[in-house]
């Protein structure tokens, strides 16, 4: 077991002020594998402290100088992007191939565009008689979730250096390891002290001293939309910015013309991902009712293939097992029919939930309403295209969906009429330079690209 006693502020790795500690367990088998410091209000004021003391050298320099940091970030993230996997694996539980792809591969193509960003991007610009600057927003304080510990970790961290913001980052206290070897890897790449700084703890204890300090000047959050409220009233109190990156329950719409094989099995396996801890995963399934038995069989075959300790990992902890467990009962209860899986817990250690599809659910049930964050995909039947849209957009999310059709014009015409931040058209790629981010309460803000850095900018105009 690995014993982690120390935080990186200021450019160097220093002890905790106090002696707490917090336990990292690996889900697969529930051992605990590591500690971290549980960082304090005190470790949060010297790091954002820190952070204040380099804000005046980082935003001045140029950002021909912050593009070749974040390249060399790139580079020490990809020189370890072996071990970068086989530790997210460790604490999050999912598979090593995914973890190989998806959580170390592509943090890797987040950091390379915003290091193409920020030699490219545009800081002044002409309007008439004025010059308009768009100028760092100032301290950041970033706190990430634990079902992408990397990916998220990057996503706010490296636009926020291009734009010439400090960061003081608090990742979620279930997988830590992953943001102390990105603490390694910007002290390799020589970004200078106090301009990210590290803080490992609990959410209620070092998350809200993050969020309600005064020397921040951006909380940047990614989370439950119920924490993503407290940080917006604690950040409101101080009249400071926020970020918000929240929950979801995406729809994933196949109209009659679509592909209906490749749409449901693409469909299957985008909420079996990272074992359904996605907040983007597509887990409502709506399908026009004369193909709806069709599909259901369809997905019913296409889940059985994904078993539980080998294209599926565990759940990160044994309360995220019992909350998705619970919402499969509570399916059952409320007259959905499971067509794949169920309540019962797989045979052997660790947080596993048996991977679950529901047919004849209906808009109003709970597991068509509410955010289950596991491998639980929910199949509704629409009358035609109007009742699909209405479906679609009753929820209290927006944040990512699916349409699937015979063209991409269909397709698109449909996806426009989705009250969501982002939609794949037939399976579409993704795109590192889109911006990705929800409406409704599913978040404020964008992250990725262009429209994730202006996030971490502010205005002003010069008038001649």
């Amino acid at each position: 077991m690995k014993q982690h006693d120390a935080m990186y502020i200021d450019g160097s790795w220093r002890p905790a002020e106090g002696s707490g500690t917090i336990e990292v367990v690996n889900p697969a088998d529930g051992q605990v594998i590591a500690t971290v410091p549980a960082g304090s209000a005190q470790d949060v004021d010297a790091a954002v402290r820190a952070a204040r003391a380099a804000l005046p050298g980082w935003a001045a320099t140029p950002p021909a100088e912050r593009a070749a940091r974040l390249a060399a970030l790139r580079d020490q993230l990809a020189a370890r992007a072996e071990e970068i996997a086989e530790t997210v694996t460790a604490e999050l539980g999912s598979p090593l191939a995914f973890s190989t792809m998806v959580h170390a591969g592509v943090p890797l193509a987040v950091c390379d565009s915003y290091a193409g960003l920020a030699g490219s991007y545009s800081f002044e610009e002409k309007i008439g008689n004025s010059t308009v600057l768009h100028e760092p927003v100032g301290v950041v304080g970033a706190i990430t979730p634990w079902n992408y510990p990397l990916h998220q970790v990057v996503a706010k961290v490296a636009p926020a250096l291009a734009a010439g913001c400090t960061v003081v980052l608090k990742p979620a206290e279930d997988t830590p390891l992953v943001a102390q070897l990105f603490a390694e890897c910007v002290d390799a790449a020589r970004i200078p002290a106090g301009v990210f700084n590290l803080v490992t703890g609990l959410g209620p204890v070092a998350g809200q001293a993050l969020a309600g300090h005064e020397g921040v000047d951006l909380v940047s959050f990614t989370g439950s939309t119920a924490v993503g409220k407290r940080i917006g009233a604690l950040a409101g109190a101080a009249v400071k910015r926020v970020a918000l990156e929240l929950g979801g329950k995406s729809a994933n719409v196949i109209l009659p013309s679509a592909d209906l094989p490749k749409a449901v099995a693409v469909g299957v396996a985008n909420v079996m991902a990272n074992s359904g801890q996605t907040c983007s995963a597509w887990t409502r399934m709506l399908v026009h009712k004369d193909r709806y038995a069709e599909a259901v069989e369809l997905a019913t075959t296409a889940a059985a293939k994904y078993v539980p300790g080998e294209r599926v990992g565990p759940l990160v902890s044994a309360e995220q097992r019992d909350r998705v467990r619970g919402y499969i009962e509570q399916g059952i209860a409320e007259g959905a029919r499971v067509v794949a899986g169920g309540p019962q817990v797989p045979a052997g250690p660790g947080y596993y939930v048996t991977p679950t599809v529901f047919a004849d659910v209906t808009p109003e049930m709970t597991i068509a309403q509410e955010e289950i964050f596991g491998p639980v995909l929910s199949i509704l039947k629409y009358e035609d295209e109007d009742d699909a849209a209405r479906i679609a957009n009753d929820t209290v999310y927006g944040l990512a969906g699916a349409v699937w059709a015979g063209d991409d014009a269909e397709a698109v015409a449909f996806a426009r009429r989705l009250d969501t931040g982002q939609v794949d058209i037939n399976g579409g790629r993704f795109n590192p330079l889109a911006p990705f981010g929800g409406y409704k309460q599913s978040g404020i803000g964008r992250e990725l690209g262009p429209h994730g850095l202006t996030e971490y900018l502010q205005t002003k105009s010069l008038q001649f």
